[in-house]
């Protein structure tokens, strides 16, 4: 069996799973767990379920799903359409194909502009909000993005390829088929190599200085790149140019600055002394010796990690100062980064070069504290096994895009049993997962319904700036309460397709609306939802089941009634007065939820109780690792320390302690100065040859 062949008979056991466990379609399912990657991957900023079919053959008209309002994606319309198969095998489709996959959405469009195609839909269908969004936003709209989603394998080799014109508004396609989403699932890349040739599509070899050494580390370049030519490049990339792990960081602060494009427009030659200019990275670098000197020809996966206010604001100027982009220059710093190093170095330049933003550019980025310990819990932290079940299982937690596929593809069959029992494939969870759990629970759903980057974002933002302050409430027991959280979600995920009142549409605005209000009306002054016995039990109990259906219904409610006015109920999902309206409403739970509630000060001694037993476990694992190292090894440290004049005076005694056992014991946090004092010495130079 091939790598695709598995990755396809595991994705459609996970459709099947989830499409019985929810009572939706298949395709829904599908949709649901594809349009997430496409976010991740910077293909859209948001994927909205929006299924709209009707007609047969040349007068079919189809719809998925689209991204959200063009407004707030630098004018871009993104329309979505899935091609699903249900098979055992894989399937595959060609360039030939394609059209009749597309056409049925390109009609749609066509049709959706027409008011008269619009008004006679039903206000509350997907196909109204869509059609409305594009007749309210038409003139805004820069550019029109179609997606086509499969399960099949595409044999062709298209990206982002033109189509015919709307008006004035170019269209262009990108195919996502199964061994796309193969290959993000298991890395994080969605496609081959991008790589700017300047020299054959872009206008020409970009004169460069090398700014590095022989031999150097890093490959580093200057350059100046010409306006017209990076808001080229940017309008047939997009955001693939920002650097995935900081693209939501970077947007979520970066929307074309008015000052930039007044320059732009009034004085394009001062443009290159006013602008900072852009940080970027790349995977390889392609150089010449032109007349001039040295110049770069190509570039393999450029990623701009500093720089996108000014990039989207030069691009808007192939709109509205065309005819001044020639006369804009930008300065770039490119610096070549191998990809086994990139998760090292690229936070760091991110980081450096991002001066203006007060929110540490790192905190965006897999390699922070905060996610290496939430994926340290995820595999040491056992909970015992479901009513039913007999197995104990942890929840694994994927900081990096591909871990759970990589870890399980190393080990024989018999391992990967081992493997499924222990991490089964129900209990993993993304980043963007965390940051929807979270977020849903502490009552920010408007903001989860802008979409698993826009949230992410925000919850990096708010956890970056929380950890720099102290970082000891993100213990075991916030990871435990955590995973209450994500069961609590995905009940209602699996819950609310299944109720008399859904209509289908909007079940994930609903899902975090419901969550939300649960734990603002369960959560007071003397008493909080009782996350423990959840995670204790690994299931949520029927009274508080009851409750979150009740919240649904009167979620769903207040999402698809909004106030006069106000016609896109997706978008209305992401205002702050949408969820004030739904959190002002009084709800009549019933009378055994207060079952499901804790006093607020047995939830607290829990807490204070487990950040005690930390600290006395920590000690006690210290003073076993002081102990096994032995005397001899401690009074190496100490003459080492001692002869360099690095150690202070407590330091020395700890350390003469440690040098007489077994005569004498260091106490739990003497072994803890002691590790302490090992680590700074190691960091000087102890223990290198």
């Amino acid at each position: 069996m091939t790598v695709l062949d598995e990755y396809h008979q595991n994705l459609m056991a996970d459709i099947r799973r989830e499409a019985d466990a929810s009572g939706v379609m298949m395709v829904e399912a599908f949709f649901d767990r594809m349009a997430e990657r496409l976010t991740e991957a910077g293909e859209l900023e948001v994927a909205d379920r929006a299924f709209y079919q009707n007609g047969e053959g040349g007068q079919k008209l189809r719809i998925d799903g689209y991204a959200g309002d063009p407004r707030d994606c630098e004018g871009v319309l993104g329309l979505i359409v899935c091609d699903f198969v249900e098979s055992d095998d894989v399937r595959t489709f060609g360039k030939a194909d394609a059209p009749t996959i597309l056409n049925p959405l390109i009609r749609f469009l066509k049709k959706a502009r027409t008011e008269e195609f619009r008004d006679a839909l039903n206000e509350v269908s997907a196909a109204f909000q869509v059609s409305d969004l594009i007749i309210t936003t038409w003139s805004h709209i820069t550019k029109v993005k179609l997606i086509l989603i499969s399960n099949r394998h595409y044999i062709g080799r298209d990206d982002a390829v033109k189509l015919a014109d709307a008006g004035d508004v170019p269209i262009t396609y990108s195919v996502w088929d199964l061994a796309r989403f193969e290959r993000f699932d298991r890395s994080g890349q969605a496609r081959e190599d991008m790589v700017i040739d300047f020299a054959k599509d872009f206008g020409g070899p970009l004169p460069a200085l090398k700014a590095s050494q022989a031999g150097a580390a890093l490959e580093s370049y200057l350059m100046i790149v010409p306006g017209q030519q990076l808001a080229d490049i940017y309008d047939k990339w997009g955001a693939r140019l920002l650097e995935a792990n900081v693209r939501s960081f970077l947007q979520a602060r970066a929307k074309t600055n008015k000052g930039i494009q007044t320059t732009i427009r009034t004085e394009p030659e001062l443009f290159f002394p006013y602008n900072n200019g852009l940080s970027a990275t790349a995977n390889d670098v392609t150089c010449i010796q032109t007349a001039e000197g040295l110049a770069v020809a190509s570039i393999s996966n450029l990623q701009i990690v500093n720089g996108a206010q000014t990039t989207g604001s030069i691009h808007g100027g192939l709109k509205t100062a065309k005819d001044q982009l020639p006369r804009v220059f930008v300065q770039m710093k490119l610096t070549v980064v191998p990809p086994d190093r990139s998760e090292e170095i690229v936070p760091k330049i991110s980081e450096y070069a991002n001066t203006q933003n007060k929110v540490n550019a790192a905190d965006f980025f897999s390699n922070h504290p905060f996610h290496v310990r939430m994926e340290q819990f995820s595999r040491n932290v056992i909970f015992a096994p479901k009513e039913g079940e007999r197995h104990d299982s942890k929840w694994f937690y994927e900081r990096s895009r591909g871990q759970y596929i990589n870890a399980r593809v190393k080990l024989t069959a018999a391992q990967q049993k081992r493997f499924d029992l222990e991490f089964p494939k129900a209990q993993l969870f993304s980043k963007t997962d965390l940051a929807k759990f979270e977020f849903s629970a502490t009552g920010r759903p408007h903001v989860v319904s802008k979409g698993a980057q826009k949230n992410f974002a925000e919850f990096a933002k708010e956890i970056g700036e929380a950890w720099s302050k102290s970082d000891v409430k993100y213990d075991e027991l916030w990871f435990k309460r955590l995973i209450s959280k994500a069961l609590i979600f995905r009940q209602l995920e699996s819950q609310v397709p299944k109720q008399t009142w859904y209509e289908g549409g909007y079940r994930a605005n609903i899902v975090t609306y419901a969550m939300a209000k649960v734990f603002h009306d369960a959560n007071g002054e003397k008493q909080v939802l009782d996350l423990d016995v959840i995670w204790r039990r690994q299931s949520v109990p029927e009274p508080l089941v009851r409750a979150l259906m009740i919240a649904a219904a009167e979620a769903h409610n207040a999402i698809t009634h909004p106030p006069q006015g106000v016609r896109n109920m997706s978008e209305w999902a992401k205002q702050q007065a949408c969820w004030n309206g739904l959190k002002s409403r009084k709800l009549a739970y019933d009378e055994d939820f207060d079952s499901c509630l804790a006093p607020i000060d047995e939830a607290r001694t829990t807490a204070r109780e487990a950040r005690s037993n930390k600290v006395l476990t920590e000690g006690i694992n210290a003073q076993a690792e002081v102990v096994t190292l032995g005397a001899e090894f401690w009074n190496g440290v100490l003459g080492w320390g001692r002869e360099r004049k690095r150690l202070t005076p407590n330091e020395l005694q700890v350390l003469q302690v440690c040098s007489s056992i077994p005569r004498r014991l260091p106490t739990d946090f003497q072994s803890k100065q002691a590790l302490a004092v090992l680590e700074r010495m190691k960091g000087q130079g102890f223990g290198d040859k």
